[in-house]
């Protein structure tokens, strides 16, 4: 499991959410992050800060920061598992069709006026996505890897499409804006409902997912050779993509289609500890909360006053990287 790294990071990410809250328009100092976060948890008597710093910090930066810890976990985590079940080191959450099919589900939602059903249109989308792509797999004669990857490629085309033409007809002026910043990734406006449901995920999905992480080694060599070492792949599978379909229906309907994390984040990490899934699976988790975190706080702190989607932002960072980490990949074969 490597405990020291893993502390490391805990220790990295700790330091990097309590900078991120600190940085702003509004001068606030770590000490008074730490002093206000203690008098809200009934902790302390109240501090010196101004009601609307108190403010700034607690019902602004500190919710933001934590939904932007835990999408970056829950979709870098996804992404793992992904390439696992696939045996393909292109697989993430969008490969499936899972982040398309949970923002056409979000947007449906959003544009009845059901927004605060969105997470449950995201999930809805996420899982019909990704039963459509293994159905139509198994009827072209069996949901092998390849094929479900083929079939995911064409219903997340499909739910795209279909996503911009809902957009393109009903939606108009502001409500056409802040979808369009929403599926280009973003994590404005984000309170403590949002926080709630994103770490509820989590606890929900990786206790299941961290539990059957030795077993995803067998994936490795295969259906058969995984099966002949006594794990009940049908199973196992269908557990693990389904709560990759949650994590990913939620992570979406709470920061937008967000790309490259779930991608990146595992070859990283794969690199730099080895493929036994038991370590890869919560330094993934690690290293995806301390990207995404500071991804967000470069997407809303770069352009001040204006806000970039971190979408774009990860797309920038994490295209880069990607095309590093094939190189080391390519030297190492």
């Amino acid at each position: 499991m490597r405990p020291a790294s893993l502390s490391a990071l805990t220790v990295l990410l700790l330091a990097s959410a309590l900078i991120a809250v600190t940085l702003g328009p509004a001068e606030i100092t770590a000490g008074d992050v730490w002093l206000t976060i203690l008098h809200h948890l009934g902790l302390m008597a109240e501090p010196s800060l101004s009601r609307l710093q108190d403010a700034i910090v607690w019902e602004l930066r500190l919710p933001r920061v934590l939904v932007a810890m835990g999408v970056g976990a829950g979709l870098a985590l996804a992404g793992a598992v992904m390439q696992a079940l696939t045996r393909n080191p292109l697989a993430d959450p969008y490969l499936l069709g899972l982040s398309s099919g949970a923002a056409l589900g979000a947007v449906i939602f959003l544009l009845l006026g059901a927004v605060l059903l969105m997470p449950l249109g995201a999930f809805f989308g996420s899982t019909g996505a990704l039963a459509l792509a293994l159905l139509i797999a198994q009827l072209l004669g069996g949901a092998t890897p390849s094929r479900a990857i083929l079939a995911g490629i064409c219903i997340s085309a499909l739910a795209t499409a279909a996503t911009s033409f809902l957009i393109f007809w009903s939606a108009t002026g502001d409500s056409y804006r802040e979808i369009l910043s929403w599926l280009m990734g973003s994590l404005a406006g984000s309170l403590w409902s949002d926080v709630g449901l994103v770490f509820a995920a989590l606890l929900l999905c990786v206790p299941i997912i961290l539990f059957f992480g030795r077993a995803l080694d067998a994936f490795a060599f295969g259906d058969t050779s995984a099966a002949a070492l006594g794990i009940d792949v049908p199973r196992l599978r269908w557990t693990m993509l389904g709560a990759s379909a949650l994590l990913t229906g939620i992570m979406v309907a709470v920061g937008g289609a967000i790309g490259f994390v779930g991608l990146v984040v595992p070859h990283v990490v794969r690199l730099a500890i080895g493929t036994s899934h038991r370590a890869l699976l919560p330094h993934a988790m690690m290293v995806g909360a301390i990207f995404m975190l500071w991804a967000d706080t470069l997407a809303r702190t770069l352009f001040d006053p204006r806000e970039l989607p971190v979408g774009i932002i990860t797309a920038l960072i994490g295209a880069p990287i990607f095309l590093l980490v094939l190189l080391r990949y390519r030297r190492i074969t």
